[in-house]
């Protein structure tokens, strides 16, 4: 039985969150641990919205974080399902910090994460398709679909790099490096 499409409109989440002192590290910023859970959250409910069913996080594809976010930021996560497949759900992510005081907004956070969708028997439920309505739906969903190219590449090419990474071998290479060789090896000059 095929799915009726939705749009991406119809499972778009926000999360408006305040940033406390007790969401913060040393150094005065947001635990980068926190926002990987609320990213995690809104990521489950913009999934679970489009599948009409609960859904689990596979892999967190990036999460660049590109300013710190401030104690007394208020921390909006804007999510929307980009791309679908059977069972999975790419869901992108971006986080804006503003500053109550003086109104001004950073994008601090982009993300894209893999959900799969999961039936009433635990096994992998199928997904509705994704209704593009304009050219950004259109281009984000070719960007998850090459997002995905890439990663399949990159994950076949360290697969048949580590089968030749013989520490024996390369341990020259890890002479040249900023590490320390804590054991007796032949082959490294003296």
């Amino acid at each position: 039985m095929e799915l009726a499409a939705r749009s991406v409109r119809f499972s778009e989440t926000t999360l408006t969150e305040l940033m406390i002192p007790s969401y913060a590290n040393f150094g005065g910023k947001i635990h980068g641990g926190i926002l990987l859970s609320l990213i995690d959250k809104v990521a489950y409910a913009c999934a679970s919205r489009h599948a009409s069913t609960y859904c689990v996080t596979v892999s967190v594809d990036a999460v660049d974080f590109l300013k710190p976010v401030e104690v007394g930021d208020l921390l909006s996560l804007m999510a929307s399902v980009n791309y679908v497949g059977r069972t999975s759900l790419v869901i992108g992510i971006k986080v804006i910090a503003e500053n109550v005081r003086d109104g001004i907004q950073r994008h601090t956070n982009t993300s894209y994460v893999t959900m799969v969708a999961k039936g009433d028997d635990d096994k992998p439920a199928l997904v509705p398709p994704l209704l593009l309505e304009n050219e950004d739906d259109a281009r984000r969903f070719l960007e998850a679909m090459k997002r995905k190219e890439l990663k399949e590449t990159y994950r076949d090419a360290f697969d048949n790099a580590k089968s030749i990474m013989d520490v024996e071998k390369n341990i020259k290479k890890l002479s040249e490096q900023r590490c320390v060789i804590g054991w007796e090896t032949n082959d490294l000059p003296k």
